[in-house]
């Protein structure tokens, strides 16, 4: 039964405590928002403003950024067809998925390992962005959970493959690092 596999009862204490939280309308609205824009959207509209703000540049940390997303879309689909966990609310009647999911199965998160992923990569290139990536980031990973489509597991995972995976870019172009 690989993937089939519900979240462990303390994880669905955790999706119903936090899928609570989207009761409150101002809360609903600010994580169904911050979902929207991890949808890619936030994400396009830096790579463009990196390059008008930035030129050739900015056109590089683009192109370096649209790389690892390809990959990271690549990865993720293979895992999410690999193991189709079935989301909390489809597995806890009384887990409601606040958004509709953009496909079928959990794990793993694709917008928190995109997050993570292009998050480090443009911190690599651009370190003074952290004051907005880093907490967009964050409530992107915690957005997942609140509107009841991802587990715990899943958004914890999805940050280390997102982090493994910038790792490897990172690694793999010369002369762009998170320690420089």
């Amino acid at each position: 039964m690989r993937g089939r596999r519900m979240g462990s009862r303390w994880e669905a204490g955790w999706c119903l405590r936090a899928n609570h939280w989207g009761d409150r309308h101002g809360m609903r609205a600010y994580f169904a928002a911050i979902s929207r824009l991890g949808d890619g959207v936030f994400w396009y509209a830096l790579m463009g403003a990196l390059i008008v703000f930035d030129g050739y540049d900015g056109l590089k940390a683009s192109a370096h950024l649209a790389a690892t997303g390809a990959i990271a879309l690549s990865l993720y689909k293979l895992l999410k067809h690999w193991t189709k966990r079935p989301r909390p609310y489809a597995s806890d009647v009384r887990i409601r998925a606040w958004v509709a999911p953009l496909d079928e199965f959990s794990f793993p998160s694709g917008h928190t390992l995109h997050a993570v992923a292009f998050t480090l990569v443009a911190l690599a290139h651009y370190p003074t962005l952290a004051w907005l990536l880093i907490p967009f980031t964050a409530s992107v990973a915690v957005s997942r959970v609140v509107l009841g489509l991802h587990y715990p597991s899943d958004v914890l995972a999805a940050t280390g493959i997102g982090t493994a995976l910038a790792g490897l870019s990172l690694w793999l172009v010369p002369g762009v690092s998170l320690f420089a």
